[in-house]
């Protein structure tokens, strides 16, 4: 059994464990690579998006992101285009903060995140269709207690914020 279903692809394998040898029969979701942005301002505020997501029936605070185009270059171009197509806004190069696996038990993909530093708008939004997004400018300070509070609670960006606190942690004064 395999399907295609436009923005992933189910595929049916036999697997063997590598610990135990035992074999059985696995779904796979193949999908794109995706990326999320951390596009910082230089006053402290976080560029994100609020938007509708049909799978949970809720609008969610999120960052910019999206799948990694097969015309980009990198997760680091994908990142800067999302950005400015989402936003209007862009900055200084990306960096890039981490990389996961949204879930290896039965997705092939990775997610990537991308820092952009200095961001202000300088463009018009170039949004998909269906994509239906208003730009909110975050204060740094309230992220952790919008995590806490259930406000931002889409689980990949819960890691990008993630990957962002660890490199603020780990960036010199």
């Amino acid at each position: 059994m395999a399907g295609d279903f436009r923005i992933f692809k189910i595929r049916q394998e036999m697997k063997w464990s590598p610990r135990t040898g035992a074999c059985q029969d696995i779904f796979i979701i193949d999908s794109a690579n995706w990326v999320n942005v951390i596009a910082l301002t230089t006053d402290d505020h976080l560029v994100m998006v609020e938007q509708y997501r049909h799978g949970s029936n809720t609008v969610e605070l999120e960052v910019p992101g999206g799948v990694i185009d097969p015309a980009d270059d990198s997760p680091l171009a994908a990142g800067a285009r999302e950005l400015r197509e989402e936003t209007g806004y862009a900055g200084d190069s990306p960096l890039m903060l981490g990389q996961v696996f949204p879930n290896p038990a039965i997705m092939s993909n990775t997610c990537y995140t991308v820092l952009i530093q200095n961001c202000r708008q300088q463009h018009r939004t170039e949004l998909d269709h269906g994509e239906d997004l208003i730009t909110r400018l975050v204060p740094v300070h309230e992220i952790q207690g919008l995590i806490s509070s259930g406000r931002i609670r889409h689980a990949m960006v819960v890691v990008a914020l993630q990957f962002f606190e660890l490199w603020r942690t780990d960036s010199p004064a």
